[in-house]
């Protein structure tokens, strides 16, 4: 059977223009004209960003939008990697008297974590190695947001009362073990609520970061008397271990600001070698008479945190981009506050494939407003401090997906012809 001439010349036609309307569409998202902040790749301008197939495909001056099956216009606005919240408590569920260990305190993470930028969200001790599987079904394999996780040394999790002060239960050897067992979701190991003098617990949480070669985050100041906060950083913590509520000094916690306003020298020197401050702000562990002085004193933390829970969320902690604002209040550089929060909480939690917008990367972003204004900002003591700049978040993309969108940048005007 002969196809006619003219029929057949209008099919190569159909074609080679489906061809050509193909190759324009090389990328399903393009955010162009945002300022654009990649600590990791030192970028700190106005670029373009095209994304295909949830990866960054390329990151450039000036790409074209007939390129792009969508633009998102981002002119003004500050384009991040997806932030990181490397503590916070998502372990949520019914279990009466669980407090952070699937019970009501913990808080599910798509519901606080996409719509102010966090992309991946880190829980850190709510499930010890006896109920990290439960975790993993339950919050991780049903979660939009990357869930991650610090297990508690001990094996129970972090139940709150006496189940946290059982050494008998702190096993670093099965900690270990369900860390290796599964590595793309645990990062750490966590030691909290400890309030022996006794530094065993501590040792026992090193001993099983250091089986598993993943860091160990501590929560530390509750024994009775003190124990030493320089032994802890000079002596007992390895380099790369993250020493949390860095700002706090109440309920017994030791400051690292002493009472003539100045922060120890040994603070500076386990930052230098390498110990990890983290804010985690929750709702008992960020006073601004802790943080102001040490600021000032060029003390900064190296990674931005909420320690989020039903309790912080409603009080001065609120959700990680207010934390944030506080540091920007403080004249904390903003290149350095996104950086608290990608590429320096990436290597702390060592996923190195995370927290940057290079090539090839996944495409998890933040698109944020830095706003000018007369702004207040609440510390754990209900303390006030003024501000003029706070951040807000326009929209996230996770996985090359919007999953959150505050103004309808990537939304089409509903009546355009």
């Amino acid at each position: 059977m002969k196809i006619p001439i003219e029929k057949f010349r209008t099919t190569i036609l159909i074609l080679l223009c489906c061809v050509l309307f193909c190759s324009g569409q090389e990328y399903d998202i393009l955010v162009k004209n945002g300022h654009v902040i990649d600590a990791k790749n030192g970028i700190d301008k106005v670029l373009d960003i095209a994304i295909k197939e949830g990866k960054i495909a390329e990151v450039s001056a000036k790409i074209s939008e007939t390129k792009a099956a969508k633009t998102i216009d981002a002119e003004g606005f500050i384009v991040a990697p997806g932030l990181i919240d490397i503590h916070s408590h998502n372990f949520h569920g019914t279990e009466p008297d669980a407090y952070l260990s699937n019970s009501f305190t913990a808080l599910p993470p798509d519901g606080f974590s996409l719509r102010i930028g966090v992309t991946t969200i880190v829980d850190v001790g709510g499930a010890g190695w006896r109920n990290f599987r439960l975790f993993k079904e339950q919050v991780i394999d049903r979660s939009k947001t990357r869930v991650l996780s610090f297990l508690n040394i001990v094996g129970s999790g972090m139940k709150g009362g006496a189940i946290e002060q059982n050494q008998a239960d702190m096993d670093p050897k099965l900690t270990a073990m369900v860390a290796k067992r599964y590595p793309d979701y645990v990062v750490g190991v966590k030691l909290a609520h400890y309030s022996g003098f006794d530094w065993t617990p501590t040792e026992r949480a090193v001993e099983a970061g250091r089986l598993a070669n993943i860091p160990v985050m501590i929560d530390f100041g509750g024994s009775d008397p003190e124990l030493s906060l320089k032994t802890l950083f000079m002596e007992k913590l390895r380099p790369g271990d993250i020493f949390t509520h860095a700002y706090a000094h109440v309920n017994g916690r030791t400051p690292l600001v002493n009472e003539n306003g100045k922060v120890e020298d040994f603070a500076f020197e386990a930052q230098k070698r390498g110990i990890v401050f983290d804010v985690g702000h929750g709702g008992g562990s960020f006073l601004f008479e802790q943080a102001v002085p040490a600021l000032q004193q060029g003390f900064k933390p190296n990674t931005i945190s909420t320690d989020l829970h039903t309790g912080s969320m409603n009080g001065g902690m609120k959700d990680i981009i207010n934390v944030m604002s506080k540091f920007l209040n403080l004249n904390m550089p903003v290149s350095e506050v996104i950086e608290a929060t990608t590429w320096s909480s990436a290597k702390a939690i060592k996923r190195e494939d995370l927290g940057h917008l290079s090539v090839g990367a996944v495409a998890d972003m933040a698109i944020l407003n830095l706003r000018e204004g007369d702004f207040g900002f609440i510390d754990t003591k209900g303390k006030k401090m003024k501000g003029t700049k706070k951040l807000e978040c326009e929209l996230t993309i996770r996985e090359g997906k919007v999953v959150y969108d505050l103004n309808g940048l990537a939304a089409e005007v509903w009546n355009k012809e």
